[in-house]
């Protein structure tokens, strides 16, 4: 049996905040504004998965209400998903997604982040995608006050 679920996340961005996308430190004079590290692609990517898998969302396991949860790597939040996934018998077969964001050009990391998720949850990096794309000025991501993700992850039983 083959699933699939998708993943959104979205944040807004402030100047001297830190951006962490896939796990990785972006050199950026902005950055988000969240309760964990704010890894917009890692959160699209958990609820992804867990959608998958019909296991609820981030916020189910991870309340932003619950303050132990503050300031965490988001690289946790993923390997606590993909567990689950594997403790009800789910493979991963695949993880496709896609940054949004004006500022700054971050196509020179998606390798880093690829190898991140790729050592997070033992995914063979030929199975994961990160693309990453602006809106062309339009809106709050293109005014450069917010980032977003979507992600999308087959996985089988």
């Amino acid at each position: 049996m083959v699933k699939s679920g998708i993943g959104y996340d979205i944040h807004r961005l402030e100047k001297g905040e830190s951006l962490i996308l896939g796990g990785v430190k972006v050199s950026s004079s902005i950055g988000v504004i969240a309760y964990s590290d704010g890894d917009v692609l890692l959160h699209a990517i958990v609820d992804a998965l867990l959608g998958a898998a019909a296991l609820g969302d981030l916020g189910k396991y991870f309340p932003s209400s619950d303050e132990k949860w503050e300031g965490k790597d988001s690289l946790f939040f993923l390997q606590y998903a993909a567990e689950l996934l594997y403790k009800k018998g789910y493979k991963i077969e695949h993880l496709d997604s896609t940054i949004i964001l004006e500022s700054p050009k971050v196509s020179n990391k998606i390798s880093d982040m690829i190898d991140n998720i790729s050592n997070a949850i033992n995914l063979d990096k030929s199975s994961i995608s990160i693309k990453a794309t602006t809106t062309d000025g339009l809106g709050f991501i293109g005014k450069n006050t917010g980032i977003g993700a979507l992600a999308i992850a087959t996985i089988s039983k």
